[in-house]
């Protein structure tokens, strides 16, 4: 992987838990985030006591190179936010303009915490579907933006693959969004569930409150118990 390939956009806290509909209860659970990128839920969980450890390729860059890239990014991307802001619901984020503060303070949270992070070993580079983690290691993981947005450049076959390693490593998986980046239902996810079930897992989707991408209204729950 090369830094300049690249699309590094986190995620706040707060959006984590609408995302991914996580109460208090589930917040004291042992989590693995999966393709965290740069967002500020493993810093923000970590300084409230929490325990988490998150996974992705990009961890194998540093400090410095993160933020030249955050910053190409996201001149890149904010433009394209303003001419594409019909296929978002602009209610619990109003604006382009508060969009890109929120991304903007997750990711200079995310900054300061890891170097940090790395040396505590809560931000370990990693790409399903092969992790290395124990099983059962996890009560709770979350894969945000990855599985399923990504249909086109990641196939069927890799999606079970990694559901099925996520369900190795921790209780339960949880899975957002279930649409691709064209706004439409997975052509995979049928056929990701279909295969859970048989080799015994417990699935259902369930409704979030987390309204941004039009037609992203639910996650994909796996359970192995």
């Amino acid at each position: 992987m090369e830094l300049k390939n690249t699309v590094p956009w986190g995620r706040s806290f707060e959006e984590y838990k609408e995302i991914f509909s996580l109460t208090e209860n589930d917040l004291l659970k042992y989590i693995l985030g999966c393709g965290d990128g740069p967002a500020s839920f493993n810093a923000d969980l970590t300084s409230k006591g929490g325990k988490v450890v998150s996974i992705d390729p990009t961890y194998r860059f540093n400090v410095d190179q993160f933020k030249s890239r955050i910053e190409a990014v996201y001149n890149e991307i904010m433009p394209q936010m303003e001419i594409y802001k019909d296929k978002y619901i602009w209610e619990s984020i109003f604006s382009v303009e508060e969009l890109g503060k929120i991304r903007i303070s997750a990711m200079e949270k995310f900054m300061v915490d890891y170097e940090k992070g790395k040396n505590e070993g809560r931000y370990k580079e990693a790409s399903l579907p092969n992790l290395d983690f124990q099983d059962g290691q996890f009560d709770l993981a979350l894969c945000s933006h990855y599985l399923f947005l990504y249909s086109e450049q990641v196939d069927l076959e890799e999606h079970i693959n990694s559901l099925i390693e996520l369900c190795r490593v921790a209780k339960e998986v949880r899975v957002y969004p279930l649409i691709t980046l064209n706004g439409e239902i997975s052509p995979h996810l049928n056929k990701v569930i279909l295969e859970l079930k048989r080799i015994g897992k417990t699935t259902y989707l369930s409704d979030v409150n987390y309204k941004f991408q039009k037609g992203a209204t639910q996650m994909l729950v796996v359970k192995s118990v």
